[in-house]
């Protein structure tokens, strides 16, 4: 056993450590233990959702606290939720774009926001020190398909108010495909563009437990993106499990991701006075193209290492309004400190009504260079920057792009794999380059 928390909350498979039972109901009271008494758990539509949400439940009572069970809500509903409602603390039970199987805990403060790391840190060592255990009777398992879509209404729709005054304005006329990823977003995202004006047309609204982003959603676009062409929709949306990301189509059934959102954005923000910094926040996976269009628009960036943590850190401490990634997770500050695809798919929706134009046009410009990703697994993660043979590689690739690419490296988080990462304007150039490098890492720590 070791460290519970990755860059996005607890996850693993359903049932097996750290989602057992047990440590599960460890979590739940370490929660309390931190002084968060007053606690909203939400989830996703996963089967194991349903007992994990019982757990906890009893888990936060044994400790003194006190539980809300909104049931089925996206994470950034959770996070409003938090911010807005006199909740100590909110847990979203959801493992986002994953399969079925795996489940997984966020935690999130009073503020909306994520816990900090002490806060997370915290609870670790309250579970690893616990050598109590928890045994799951079978009446937690009980009626799971009646409880699996439930949630309570006057939260929801707390929450759809919420969304509805984002645009400011009425979306009549607009047309929009949305794929709900049999996730949390299958009743949410369609009641509000309704409620709006739009027309819509909702895919992937039918959740089993085991349905969820199967073949669908932000992860699988095509479907979405076809229905958005032959629907001849203005726009097409598709979420992940628990809607704290999308990916978009235009109208032609090209698919939209959050580098072309971001630079919309950014541009139509600043048009209105409401990007102060001039600066918009991705990660190191943005593609080249973004920081190109950006800049030919007047505007700055910033990267950060992988993950909404690490963006929403630097929008803070850099006091910027707009940040993201690649991935279709955005975070506009005036509205969320969480990444909310509903929320990013309305704002939009509200730049194609006021500007006239079709999404095409409005991210047109953009020109993503071409990139290539190699996998490489590793006999030990150590400091290649500090391995001269590798590093001499790596000068001498990028002496040769120059300012026409980029190298990007990085170990995987959870995985024996070096990623490497290139981007350039010739795809054979920077695949040869690739190579090089990889077989640079296979000499020196190569599996």
């Amino acid at each position: 056993m070791g460290k519970l928390f990755g860059t996005d909350g607890i996850r693993a498979v359903a049932g097996e450590y750290p989602l057992d039972p047990s440590t599960v109901f460890k979590i739940g009271r370490a929660i309390v233990e931190l002084g968060k008494r007053n606690v909203v758990i939400g989830r996703d539509t996963r089967a194991s959702g349903v007992w994990i949400e019982r757990v906890l439940e009893r888990a936060v009572g044994s400790a003194g606290g006190q539980v809300t069970n909104v049931g089925v809500v996206t994470t950034p509903g959770v996070s409003f939720l938090c911010r807005s409602s006199g909740f100590d603390a909110g847990v979203v039970i959801s493992a986002s774009h994953n399969p079925y199987q795996d489940n997984g805990i966020k935690v999130f403060a009073n503020t909306g926001m994520k816990l900090s790391d002490e806060e997370e840190s915290a609870i670790e060592r309250s579970v690893l020190s616990d050598p109590s255990s928890y045994a799951m009777d079978a009446s937690t398992w009980d009626d799971w398909r009646e409880e699996l879509a439930h949630c309570d209404e006057a939260f929801i729709h707390r929450y759809v108010e919420f969304l509805c005054a984002i645009p400011g304005r009425r979306l009549d006329g607009l047309r929009v495909v949305l794929d709900c990823a049999n996730g949390a977003s299958f009743r949410i995202a369609p009641e509000t563009f309704r409620r709006l004006g739009a027309e819509v047309i909702a895919l992937n609204t039918d959740p089993d437990g085991h349905n969820i982003n199967e073949k669908c959603g932000a992860l699988h676009p095509a479907l979405m993106a076809a229905r958005a062409r032959d629907e001849k929709a203005s726009l097409g949306i598709a979420f992940d499990g628990d809607s704290d990301r999308a990916i978009l189509s235009d109208e032609d059934g090209r698919v939209v991701d959050g580098d072309h959102i971001l630079l919309i954005l950014a541009r139509y923000l600043r048009k209105r006075g409401e990007l102060p910094t001039g600066c918009v926040v991705t990660t190191v996976m943005a593609n080249l193209g973004l920081e190109v269009a950006l800049r030919k628009s007047g505007l700055g960036m910033v990267r950060t290492p992988v993950g909404d943590r690490w963006v929403l850190d630097e929008m803070l401490r850099g006091n910027h309004d707009l940040g993201g990634e690649q991935s279709g997770h955005v975070i506009i500050r005036q509205h969320a400190v969480a990444g909310d695809g509903i929320l990013t798919a309305l704002k939009i929706a509200q730049v194609l009504c006021e500007e006239n134009l079709p999404l095409s046009r409005l991210s047109e410009d953009l020109t993503k260079y071409p990139q290539v990703l190699l996998n490489l697994r590793v006999r030990e993660k150590k400091d290649f920057t500090q391995v001269e043979p590798i590093q001499s590689e790596i000068r001498a690739v990028e002496n040769k792009m120059k300012d026409r690419g980029r190298v990007l490296i990085r170990y995987s988080g959870t995985e024996p794999l070096v990623r490497i990462m290139l981007e350039g304007e010739n795809q054979a150039e920077i695949n040869e380059y690739a190579q090089v490098i990889a077989a640079r890492f296979r000499e020196e720590l190569g599996a």
